[in-house]
C-alpha cells in the first residue's frame, strides 16, 4: 500500500485508513454534498433573498445571496467536522475498536489522533470545494481570494473537530451527542452571522457569539468570497481559530491518552 511505504509519517497511515474507508462509501455523500448548498442557495439565497433585498436594500452592503452563501459554507464545514468527531470517534473506541487495532501497529496514540484530525481537515476541504463550485454557479464568488477558502476551511475543520473529539473520547454514552447538537451545534449555526448580520443580535448575545469559533470562520470565508479583508478583524479571526484548535488538540490528546492507555 502506498501509505505503508518507507518515508511516510506514521500519522499519515491513520489518515489513509480513514480515506480508504471513505472511498467505499463516498457515493452516499455526493448527493447531499452538492444538493445541500444548491437547495439552500436557491430557496434562501435567491428566493428569500429577493424579498430581503427588496425591503432591506441589501444586507451588509451586498446582495443577500452573496452574504448568505459563505455563511452556509462555514456552517456546513462546522457540521461535517462535528459529525466526523462524535459517533465515528466513539465507534472507533468503544464499538468497532478501530483505534485499538491501529495501536496494535507501529502507530501510537498521537498518530491516531493526528490521523483523525487530518482526515477531518481533508473532509472540510472536499466539502468546501464542492460548495465553492455551487457558489460559482450562482455567481456569488467575487474575488480570487476565494481560493484561500480551501486551506482556511481545512484549518477551521481542525478547530471544530479537535474539541468535539476530546468530548467524544471522554464520554461513554452517545446520549450526550443529542444535547451537543441541540444546545451547541444548532444555536451556533443560527446565531453566528450565518443568516443575518451580527449587529442585529442583542449586545449580550453579540458578546457570546464573538467567543464562538463558527463566527470567526464565517467572517474569514465571507471576506474571502467577497474580496473584502479588514486586516485587524481577519488577524483576530485567524488567531482565535488557531488558539481554539491548539487548545482543542491538547484536550483531545489528553482524553485519548487517558481513554486508550494500553
Amino acid at each position: 500500500m502506498a501509505a505503508q511505504r518507507a518515508g511516510w509519517p506514521t500519522w499519515f497511515r491513520a489518515v489513509w485508513v480513514h480515506a480508504y474507508t471513505y472511498s467505499k462509501v463516498w457515493k452516499g455523500s455526493v448527493t447531499t454534498t452538492f444538493l445541500f448548498p444548491l437547495l439552500y442557495l436557491a430557496a434562501m439565497g435567491v428566493g428569500l433573498g429577493t424579498l430581503v433585498d427588496r425591503h432591506a436594500h441589501h444586507v451588509g452592503g451586498v446582495a443577500y445571496v452573496d452574504f448568505l452563501a459563505p455563511g452556509l459554507l462555514a456552517g456546513t464545514i462546522f457540521q461535517v467536522a462535528v459529525n466526523e468527531s462524535t459517533y465515528p470517534v466513539m465507534a472507533r473506541i468503544k464499538w468497532m475498536r478501530t483505534y485499538w487495532a491501529m495501536l496494535a501497529t507501529p502507530l501510537d496514540i498521537d498518530d491516531v489522533l493526528i490521523g483523525h484530525l487530518g482526515w477531518s481537515a481533508l473532509r472540510g476541504g472536499m466539502v468546501s470545494g464542492a460548495f465553492l463550485l455551487v457558489m460559482e454557479g450562482f455567481g456569488v464568488i467575487h474575488s480570487w481570494w476565494a481560493l484561500a477558502v480551501l486551506p482556511l476551511a481545512m484549518a477551521a475543520s481542525v478547530a471544530f473537530a479537535a474539541p468535539t473529539t476530546a468530548y467524544a473520547a471522554t464520554t461513554t454514552s452517545e446520549n450526550g451527542f443529542a444535547l451537543l447538537y441541540r444546545f451547541g451545534v444548532m444555536p451556533l449555526f443560527l446565531f453566528s452571522a450565518t443568516f443575518f448580520p451580527l449587529g442585529q443580535l442583542p449586545v449580550w448575545l453579540r458578546a457570546v457569539a464573538q467567543c464562538t469559533p463558527l463566527l470567526h470562520a464565517v467572517n474569514l470565508l465571507r471576506d474571502c468570497t467577497l474580496g473584502i479583508f479588514p486586516a485587524t478583524q481577519a488577524l483576530v479571526d485567524v488567531v482565535y481559530l488557531a488558539v481554539f484548535a491548539a487548545v482543542g488538540i491538547a484536550f483531545a490528546r489528553r482524553a485519548f491518552r487517558k481513554r486508550m492507555v494500553l
